[in-house]
């Protein structure tokens, strides 16, 4: 007798995550059949010849054999005692009690919306956003409300708009600064205005800061917790991007604001971490050093580095682009261009990736993929060398050109 498929949670038909969805597996199928793919659409700086800096190699091997039992629940206390240090220096009361270190970031934001949501509760969240913000919402029995981050502002919030969409069942404010995918760098007056939104209406902060030393040209990333003060904030950080150590998996969290306010969270959070153990103990002897030691990240972005260059590549390919715009990036390691819809009114992402994967070997992820309605954006990454991405921008334009010479053909 035929046995039917398990059923699986129903919660996950509303779940998505492009950056490694079907369009990946369509292109692991061609690299099986022998095709060399180009792969834009993930922020992998190991998978580009970038190598995390030595300091933080040599302070893991030296203490491989302290590494084989579990730590405290939040972390090793070296590691957190020097992440609540970084905090202290910022202007923030912070302690390593408040601090907890997980399997990268993604860890912690599931965790927090766990400690945070019951069933229905909203969480305001950017579009477009970090996907797995949207994800973990709606895996913890919450319900995301997008507030909007077009071009036509440079990819930032509205504050108005976002108070417009807070009801009595808003818990927390989603805040991704430097924007990943745009590269949008919030200023202090936006952020002053966020956290007065948080503060009269009583919710959580969660700032995304994985990214707060990737800048360029001048750009200022101004840390959220200080700004907030007594108003319970939750800030993200890791060795992922800045330190260019994704596979080690290593991020925390800070909690702040008043202790009146913020001590049940606490308390929640210290549960769950203790569900799950411990994060990797290995790698979380690399977060002193790199907290302590030089900025490596700094000498990329900076003229004449690698990624200040790679980002100028893109730029000057759109800038050349008859079909593409753009919004230059002032962080992160990303840009989002968008096609002109004028030129082609009748682009859809989805469909452009697909056929861009299968005519010119290159992989992107649709800008729909970051929960927003409109279908003619894309997001790059700038970790291929700069000449890489001219390229691929290239073959990029050619595509676009046949997506042209297919319109008109319909028309006609």
């Amino acid at each position: 007798m035929h046995e039917p498929p398990i059923a699986v949670a129903s919660r996950l038909g509303q779940v998505r995550y492009d950056i490694r969805g079907p369009l990946s597996r369509r292109a692991h199928e061609l690299e099986r059949d022998g095709q060399a793919i180009l792969r834009l659409h993930i922020g992998n700086p190991g998978l580009f010849g970038f190598r995390v800096p030595q300091h933080l190699r040599d302070a893991i091997a030296e203490h491989l054999p302290r590494s084989e039992a579990y730590c405290h629940q939040q972390g090793l206390v070296e590691a957190r005692e020097a992440i609540a240090a970084l905090h202290r220096r910022n202007g923030v009361a912070a302690s390593a009690e408040q601090v907890f270190i997980g399997n990268g970031v993604s860890e912690l934001i599931d965790l927090s919306l766990r400690a945070l949501l019951d069933e229905g509760d909203e969480v305001l969240v950017p579009a477009p956003d970090y996907p797995l913000w949207t994800a973990a919402t709606r895996l913890n029995g919450g319900v995301p409300v997008h507030y909007p981050c077009p071009a036509t502002r440079e990819h930032l919030p509205d504050a108005a708009e976002i108070e417009a969409l807070v009801t009595p069942r808003t818990r927390a404010l989603v805040i991704i600064n430097p924007n990943n995918p745009t590269g949008a760098v919030y200023p202090r007056e936006l952020l002053l205005a966020l956290v007065d939104i948080a503060r009269r209406h009583r919710l959580v902060l969660l700032g995304d800061e994985i990214y707060d030393s990737v800048l360029y040209d001048g750009a200022s990333h101004t840390p959220l917790a200080p700004l907030a003060a007594d108003v319970p904030c939750i800030s993200y950080g890791g060795l992922s991007k800045v330190h260019l150590a994704c596979g080690y998996r290593v991020g925390w969290l800070v909690l702040s604001g008043a202790p009146a306010r913020t001590g049940e969270l606490l308390r929640a959070l210290d549960l769950l971490a203790s569900l799950r153990l411990c994060s990797n103990v290995t790698a979380q002897w690399a977060i002193r050093p790199a907290l302590e030691g030089p900025n490596e990240i700094g000498r990329l972005t900076a003229p004449g580095g690698r990624l200040h260059a790679a980002r100028a590549a893109i730029c000057d390919a759109v800038g050349r682009s008859a079909f593409l715009r753009v919004v230059a990036p002032h962080g992160a390691l990303y840009a989002f261009p968008s096609v002109d819809p004028q030129r082609l009114p009748d682009f859809d992402d989805a469909r452009f990736a697909l056929d861009l994967l299968e005519a010119e070997r290159i992989l992107l992820v649709p800008g729909s993929s970051f929960n927003i309605a409109a279908r003619n954006h894309f997001r790059v990454t700038l970790l291929p060398e700069p000449a890489v991405l001219e390229d691929a921008f290239a073959r990029l334009e050619r595509q676009l050109e046949r997506c042209a010479e297919q319109a008109a053909r319909r028309v006609a």
